[in-house]
Order: C-alpha cells, then structure tokens, then sequence
C-alpha cells in the first residue's frame, strides 16, 4: 500500500497563495490517479482536484477552476495543490488520496479512495 502525508496548510489572507504537498511512500504516484478533496467546517467532504495515472489529465471542481493548479513530481513521489487567490471559502482541511482504478472524472463524485493521507488545515481569513 501507499503511505500520504500532506504539509503546507496554513493562516492566508484572501488572494495570497499557498502550496500543498503530498508525499508518497510505498508506491509510485504514476501508478495511482492522485486527488485533493477538501471539508470546511460542519460540511461533507468535497473533491478538488484531480491528475490521471500518466498526468495528462487533470480536473478541478467548478469553484477553483483558473486559481487551483495540481501537479506532480515523479523523481520526489510527491503531488501538489498550487492554490493561488485564496478566499475565505476555501477554509477547509485539505485531504491527498489514491486510487488503483479510477479515472479523474470518477473522483469528482466519490470519495471511496484507497488510499488517504492525515490532512493538512488551510485557513483564510482576513
């Protein structure tokens, strides 16, 4: 199995950016569709963003479109959520998952992931 652990949360102020991490151990991020999902405060949790197994593909929720970005590094086994033009709504505690099988535009509507890391808290607020 795969191991996740996310960093870079933090305290923002509305339009400033800010860079989550997701360290994979125990298996290769190229062999696994990688996600961000993300759960504010007294809602469920919510996909993000998505990159597919080769990283062609990637999706995003309607509400971080032009402002989210998620990348890979296949040499440091690591994923990233650039998140530029932070607002107050996206407060939430960012999750990194895996799956074995499914495709990008199957995360956007399911969180049965195999795999999820501990989350990481981002805060914005002025």
């Amino acid at each position: 199995q795969v191991q996740l652990v996310e960093s870079g949360g933090g305290l923002e102020r509305p339009g400033d950016s800010l860079r989550l991490s997701c360290a994979a151990s125990g298996g290769t991020v190229s062999r696994y569709a990688m996600g961000w999902f993300r759960q504010a405060p007294g809602k469920e949790r919510e996909f993000v963003a998505a990159i597919s197994r080769a990283g062609g593909t990637t999706r995003y929720t309607d509400s971080v479109k032009g402002r989210f970005t998620i990348s890979r590094d296949i040499g440091k086994n690591t994923v990233y959520l650039q998140m530029n033009s932070l607002k107050p709504e996206d407060t939430a505690i960012y999750y990194c998952a895996a799956d074995s099988r499914l495709q990008t535009s199957q995360m956007i509507t399911t969180t049965d992931l195999d795999y999820w890391g501990q989350g990481t808290q981002v805060t914005v607020s002025s």
